[in-house]
């Protein structure tokens, strides 16, 4: 039997943090939390003042707000909307953005100096890393309904019993696909259900001269990112990554290239040279996610989109993606009134509907906000299957301990990918790794 990343004495299993009602007792564990996003710390810096208290009133004055989105300015329909939800709040809202990693740097050091925002947009995979130094309020102490949040989406957010924010919408993975290619070859996407249907499929499309499917393998997150639909479709788990399930997703990669149905590049391809070979018109599929939607539109050729199969059937989990409004801790508890009217203008079905529609298409993460938006837009029918099989990547409350296990997946996958080790050899050695890692 493969040997289990948990055990007794693992981190989470370790993991003693308490929450107290007030939160100036809170012990914040940043240290560990500031090694692990250290990278670029040295280059952020803010002019926004913290909002622990001494910038404005709890019913008036200024609130901080911070995102990962510097591609719109204040005057974008983003940047408007941020300050039409103060304006309704009675404050005015503060917006600073950052890109995604120096947002979560720039947090833990906010929070270790004690200028936390009143608001933090996060990906959703760092909600774990704010959470687990204790920075952030918990849905419960905010006041927050999250009683119609889709759970596999809430659970990116979530380490044990808490809940850290609420997501403003998911993205996720899809297969796309060149219809001009595929009815040149004769293959009806609407017949793939699974791995050998896929495999069929491609088969058919190379012996027809076409280029068979293109994905991104690249040795970092976004080689996971890509490759968990398939290691979860085949039934495997994060703490076993050399189970037998984990060797079948990683060989049906792997004999992809080998057999000619997928090309070498994808060993360094990202998702966005991916996309790139896709576009060239010489691929019948291709992995990529729900923000190529326009794009895919703008083709010089028919595209479709249809959920990655599991390997027996059905739509396989596909990592969400999108961010968490959260609250972190403030030394003055009486702003958390206005923070929560805030959070809640964010998180109406309106409120969703818009941000999927302002970020190419966010998946709303309730039933009433997908419902709505495919009335808008009815195209989407896929996506919204796609999110709803989705899956967290700190999900299973593996919470921090997601980066290091993530690491050694994609070293595998680099591994198996090269022809240096066999799958089985490749991810064995990962789970030892990923165990090394841990203990």
């Amino acid at each position: 039997m493969p040997s289990s990343l948990w055990s007794s004495t693992s981190p989470r299993s370790r993991r003693n943090h308490v929450i107290k009602t007030s939160t100036t007792t809170r012990t914040l564990g940043l240290v560990g939390a500031l090694a692990l996003a250290a990278a670029g710390l040295a280059g952020c810096s803010s002019d926004s003042s913290g909002g622990d208290g001494d910038a404005a009133a709890a019913d008036g004055g200024t609130y901080t707000w911070w995102d990962p989105y510097p591609q719109h300015d204040d005057g974008s329909d983003w940047g408007k909307r941020v300050a039409a939800c103060g304006t309704d709040a009675g404050v005015t809202l503060e917006r600073t953005a950052y890109d995604t990693t120096a947002l979560t740097n720039q947090a833990l050091l906010s929070a270790q100096e004690g200028t936390a925002p009143d608001i933090i947009l996060l990906d959703n995979p760092a909600v774990s890393t704010l959470s687990d130094t204790g920075m952030l309020t918990t849905t419960d102490e905010l006041g927050l309904d999250i009683s119609d949040i889709d759970a596999n989406l809430i659970a990116a957010g979530q380490l044990g019993d808490d809940t850290y924010g609420v997501p403003i919408g998911a993205n996720t993975l899809a297969l796309y696909y060149n219809k001009d290619v595929l009815d040149a070859a004769g293959v009806d996407p609407a017949s793939i259900s699974d791995w050998a249907d896929l495999t069929a499929a491609l088969e058919t499309v190379t012996a027809a001269g076409n280029k068979g499917i293109t994905f991104a393998g690249i040795g970092t997150e976004e080689g996971s990112f890509q490759f968990l639909p398939w290691f979860w479709g085949a039934g495997a788990d994060l703490a076993e990554l050399d189970s037998p399930e984990a060797v079948s997703a990683l060989t049906l990669w792997t004999d992809w290239v080998t057999d000619g149905l997928a090309p070498n590049s994808v060993i360094s391809n990202s998702q966005n040279t991916t996309w790139e070979e896709f576009l060239t018109g010489d691929f019948g599929f291709a992995v990529n996610g729900t923000w190529q939607i326009n794009s895919a539109a703008e083709a010089g050729f028919a595209t479709g989109v249809i959920t990655i199969p599991a390997m027996d059937g059905g739509a396989a989990p596909a990592p969400t993606g999108g961010e968490f409004i959260t609250a972190p801790v403030q030394k003055d508890e009486a702003r958390y009134e206005t923070t929560k009217k805030i959070v809640d203008c964010m998180t109406t079905t309106d409120g969703f509907v818009e941000t999927g529609n302002t970020f190419a298409f966010y998946i709303p993460p309730t039933v009433a906000g997908q419902e709505q938006i495919l009335a808008e837009h009815p195209e989407l029918a896929t996506w919204v299957d796609a999110v709803a099989a989705a899956k967290g990547r700190t999900s299973d409350d593996l919470g921090t301990d997601y980066p290091k296990i993530s690491e050694q997946l994609w070293t595998a996958i680099q591994e198996a990918l090269s022809g240096s080790a066999t799958p089985a050899d490749a991810l064995t050695k990962a789970q030892e790794a990923a165990e090394s890692a841990l203990s």
